[in-house]
């Protein structure tokens, strides 16, 4: 990076003319954060702040990068003068367009992007009257002083590149008299490329972690993307095996259509989900109908998660319950299902082929959870725990009892498994 920061600086210096360095000074800028990794946030506080300092009346900019993720359709970062700094945004998936985007200015550069058009852009001066105020947002900016408008739409890739169908859209106003000065606009449309250049390294490292956790896990997604990527490297790690199985589901599935079981799936994956995350479960996988999830032992006592993790399952089967009782009165299919919760040591890391790996849990208190769930329907109960787990828990309480000892396949001795304590007395 630092040799191409000097021949950055030595092209600098071939520029005499005051407003080619200027267009110098700010593209080395934006050169130079996109090296070192700068945030969108920073970049784009950098960039405006930058406009300010050689006299541009900025008053509001604003840029919005899309996205690959499930949850999440892009961010926007606003910076405003009064502020003196940006303002970050996240905007959820939804099924329809909401009525702010269909009126947003933005909307008819994106189109003419997608149309082939290369960076097009949209000026409106606000103060010459109401015919350039033809957008909602337009006259919301004008009310507040601005004078002049001007937006710009870069696209990422070609089709067949990933990065297709992302991009970045940027605007900015001002309040001086006169509007936007040619010389600013020309500094804005000859360095802004540099900037969004900046910021699809940021977007593409922010795609890339986003999609690892959503598809690994958040734990396991971040060491994948910090370089645990060798097949057959694996820690040695001390957890709470949280094992969950949808019971009836191959029944139910036999009977309703592909889409309904989906939604069905989806509905049930979420409650036994939402109950880990503000309690440090990190889901691993999802198995059929299945769910893998760990709850690290890390410098910390096992009796208190251990106590996490029942309070996780607990809630997770209240859930369910009220998930089938709310889909029923729809007349949707519905699902329960069985926990299993054990303790013990797993290997934690990539498994798997040459070209096709797994970031997961593997050891035997990985099968032995498995194995104790299958025993729940046996023994009348949503909730099984094994006695390292009720013993490590201190039997949480009071809240776990003995339910007897049990040959589990492929496990050479007997277990004994415990119960959740019901409000008349131990599970039967």
């Amino acid at each position: 990076m630092l040799a191409q920061t000097r021949n950055l600086e030595r092209a600098r210096a071939q520029f005499a003319e005051p407003g080619a360095r200027l267009i110098a000074d700010l593209y080395l800028w934006t050169m130079a954060a996109g090296l070192r990794g700068a945030t969108a946030a920073e970049l784009f506080d950098g960039y405006c702040r930058r406009l300010v300092e050689v006299g541009v009346a900025l008053t509001r900019g604003y840029v919005s990068t899309q996205t690959l993720h499930p949850q999440w359709m892009g961010y926007g970062y606003l910076w405003t003068r009064q502020l003196n700094a940006v303002q970050e945004s996240q905007y959820p998936r939804a099924d329809a367009p909401r009525s702010a985007w269909l009126e947003s200015p933005f909307l008819p550069l994106i189109e003419r992007a997608r149309g082939g058009e290369a960076a097009p852009t949209l000026r409106r001066r606000l103060a010459l009257g109401q015919e350039e105020r033809d957008f909602p947002a337009l006259i919301e900016f004008h009310e507040a002083g601005a004078t002049d408008y001007f937006a710009i739409v870069y696209s990422f890739g070609v089709k067949g590149d990933p990065a297709h169908g992302t991009g970045v859209v940027l605007s900015f106003a001002v309040d001086a008299a006169d509007g936007f000065d040619d010389a600013h606009l020309m500094l804005m449309e000859a360095t802004l490329p540099g900037l969004a250049l900046a910021l699809k390294a940021h977007a593409g490292h922010n795609i890339a972690s986003s999609l690892l956790s959503a598809y690994l896990g958040e734990d396991a997604g971040h060491r994948v993307h910090n370089g645990a990527v060798i097949r057959g490297e694996a820690d040695s790690l001390s957890a709470v095996v949280w094992y969950a199985d949808l019971k009836g589901f191959t029944a139910t599935s036999d009977r309703w259509p592909g889409p309904a079981i989906i939604d069905m799936l989806d509905d049930a994956f979420e409650a036994l989900a939402a109950p880990l995350r503000p309690r440090g479960g990190q889901v691993l996988k999802f198995i059929g109908d299945a769910m893998l999830a760990i709850f690290a032992v890390d410098g910390e006592a096992e009796a208190a998660v251990c106590q996490r993790a029942l309070d996780a399952a607990e809630e997770a089967i209240a859930a369910l319950r009220e998930s089938a009782s709310r889909r029923a009165e729809a007349g949707l299919p519905s699902v329960e299902a069985d926990i299993a919760l054990h303790v013990g040591e797993v290997l934690y890391g990539n498994v798997g082929a040459a070209d096709r790996l797994d970031f997961t849990v593997i050891g035997p208190a990985v099968n032995e959870a498995a194995r104790i769930e299958k025993q729940c329907d046996a023994l009348g109960q949503r909730i099984l725990a094994s006695e390292r787990f009720a013993r490590a828990a201190d039997l949480c309480g009071g809240r776990l009892a003995p339910l007897g000892s049990y040959a589990l396949r492929g496990v050479a001795q007997p277990q004994t498994l415990f119960g959740v304590v019901k409000d008349d007395g131990p599970a039967a």
